[in-house]
This record gives structure tokens, sequence and C-alpha cells, in this order.
């Protein structure tokens, strides 16, 4: 009876370490897919900028964005429309939280530095992510 009672005792104690490593697992695919989002809608937000390049990379820098957290309801014009799109694109994929930000930094030349910052706090990675693409138009 207690060989009984001991085999169950180990058998229990494999099955709680099973699920425990299918929780850390799930989370780092959650980490994942957002990192993976972020890469793809820095690249969306670039595409934009490169359809309209001259724009763009005018002396106004229309595309420029500090740090935005807040999806604009202004559709005034077709580049506030771009930027909209792409930070409701950040909130839908990335975390429609308060921490799901983005930065569009482009000069003169046309190089341009695109920030995605979000709450990674899910993850073992800690809370706060950002990932930051450069790329030329």
């Amino acid at each position: 009876m207690i060989e009984v009672l001991v085999a169950v005792l180990i058998l229990s104690i494999g099955l709680l370490g099973m699920a425990a490593l299918q929780a850390r697992a799930l989370k780092g695919n959650h980490s994942s897919l957002q990192r993976t989002q972020a890469v793809m809608l820095s690249y969306y937000i670039l595409d934009a900028m490169r359809a309209d390049r001259e724009t763009a990379t005018s002396g106004t820098f229309p595309y420029n964005m500090s740090k935005t957290c807040a999806v604009p309801v202004d559709m005034s014009s077709r580049i506030v429309n771009a930027k909209r799109e792409w930070l409701q694109a950040l909130k839908d994929n990335i975390g429609n939280v308060d921490t799901t930000c983005g930065t569009v930094t482009c000069d003169i030349n046309g190089i341009c530095k695109i920030e995605v910052h979000w709450d990674d706090s899910r993850a073992a990675g800690g809370t706060a992510e950002k990932l930051e693409t450069v790329g030329r138009l």
C-alpha cells in the first residue's frame, strides 16, 4: 500500500512539473507573437511612408511623432490617417493597453527609426519591451 502511495506522489509531482512547463511555454509563445507583430507593424508604417516618400522626407517631416500611446480620432489628412491606422493596428495586434505605443523619427536623408513599445509583464522577460527598426525610405 505504501508503495502505491509513493508511486502516486511521484506521478503527481511529475504531472505538476509538466503543467508548469506548459504554462511557461504558453507565456513564451505569447511574448514571441507580440515581438513578431511588432516587427511586422514597424514595416507596415515604413511601407506607408515609402509610398509617400517625397512628403515623408520633406522638411516638415509630417510622419514623425514622439512616443504616442493614444490613437488619434482626427482623420483630417492622409498622413494622420496612416498614423492612426498604424497605432490602431499596434493596439489590435500587440495589446490594447496604455503601454502600447509607437514612435517615428525620420531625417532628411530618408533614414527612419520606428520604435514600438508594449507591456510584456505576462512573460518572464519583464514589463516594458521596445523594438527598434531602422530603415531607409
